[in-house]
């Protein structure tokens, strides 16, 4: 496998920091964005300052919005919003996209609808190209400001794994490779609904004892859930798993933990939306990981209530409260 040409489907925060971070190593980067105005914007004044204000993107990093310039890269890197992952890949694949290209899926969530992962999605639209995940603890700012951080690579090709490992990783983003794309998936895309009950519980203002105790019972839910849709249970204590977890419920700058303490705080989630152009993974997968926790028949109370304050109204307190009475039982994952 040659790489000579990367494309970065996606100029949000995240999309915007991995195209400065390997752009860093002189790789041929062309960055892709939907809104033609911003992305004109971005190209124009070298910062994407809706998403990372102040931080200057070199002139090497190519940066457009014509989907077509993306076709003839050799890896192809999705980090689109979840809900856009497939009219966005259904665009490439009409565009003609190299048969030979390596796709390598950043997105997190889960599918509404279908239950299914990113990869399975871009699987089925390029059935002839090798598909990989990107996950683990990845603050968008904190990769753009050159901060050490560690990531998880999987990929069912051990060649192209270990290849991709080499060319993408650096000192201050280190990639562990795995063979499991599953659990490396899952756990990126379900730690988002758990953020948002500790942004929830931040918000009505329960303390770091009780936020620390939801956490370990959200990693245990996410086992649970995780395991019976074909994770291996080992990835979940991994840096997808715990190290996403840990990083997105308890950070700052975690959008869905933001949105949680908002609306712990009493804000509906409509107020919430509007006052943002960022989007919260969260609220899309609290309702395709309820589903599939019915489907499964998996016991999820911490999804099963963030769902209810999204989709039926229900008050942050009133979940909060619904889950402390649970009752108490022996600790087991």
């Amino acid at each position: 496998m040659s790489i000579q040409r990367t494309a970065i489907v996606g100029a949000g925060g995240w999309g915007t920091a991995l195209a400065l971070l390997w752009s860093k190593r002189g790789n041929a980067i062309t960055l892709w964005g939907n809104d033609a105005g911003r992305t004109a914007r971005v190209r124009q004044t070298r910062e994407n300052a809706e998403y990372l204000p102040g931080i200057k993107i070199p002139d090497s990093v190519h940066v457009t919005s014509n989907i077509a310039e993306c076709v003839s890269s050799d890896l192809i890197v999705f980090v689109t919003p979840s809900v856009a992952l497939r009219s966005v890949a259904n665009r490439l694949r009409a565009a003609g996209l190299n048969s030979e290209a390596v796709l390598l899926s950043g997105t997190k969530g889960i599918e509404h609808g279908t239950g299914m992962r990113m990869s399975q999605i871009l699987n089925e639209i390029f059935p002839d190209n090798t598909a990989a995940v990107l996950s683990g603890p990845n603050l968008a700012v904190e990769i753009a400001r050159d901060l050490p951080t560690a990531a998880v690579l999987g990929c069912r090709n051990a060649q192209c794994a270990e290849e991709l490992q080499s060319y993408l990783g650096t000192e201050r983003f280190r990639i562990y490779s795995s063979d499991e794309t599953i659990g490396i998936e899952l756990g990126g895309a379900l730690k988002n609904v758990f953020a948002i009950a500790a942004g929830a519980g931040d918000g009505i203002g329960l303390g770091d004892n009780s936020k620390a105790a939801l956490v370990t019972r959200s990693l245990a839910e996410l086992l649970r859930l995780g395991t019976a849709m074909g994770g291996n249970p080992r990835t979940f204590y991994g840096l997808s798993g715990a190290g996403d977890l840990i990083a997105t419920c308890f950070s700052q700058h975690s959008r869905n933990r933001r949105v949680g303490e908002k609306l712990g705080r009493g804000e509906s989630l409509e107020q919430i939306s509007a006052s943002t152009h960022m989007v919260a993974e969260g609220v899309p997968t609290a309702e395709s990981a309820y589903e599939c926790a019915r489907k499964l028949n998996i016991e999820t109370p911490i999804i099963d209530q963030i769902y209810s304050i999204l989709y039926e109204g229900k008050r942050p307190d009133q979940a909060m409260q619904e889950l402390l009475g649970r009752d108490q039982k022996a600790e087991r994952a």
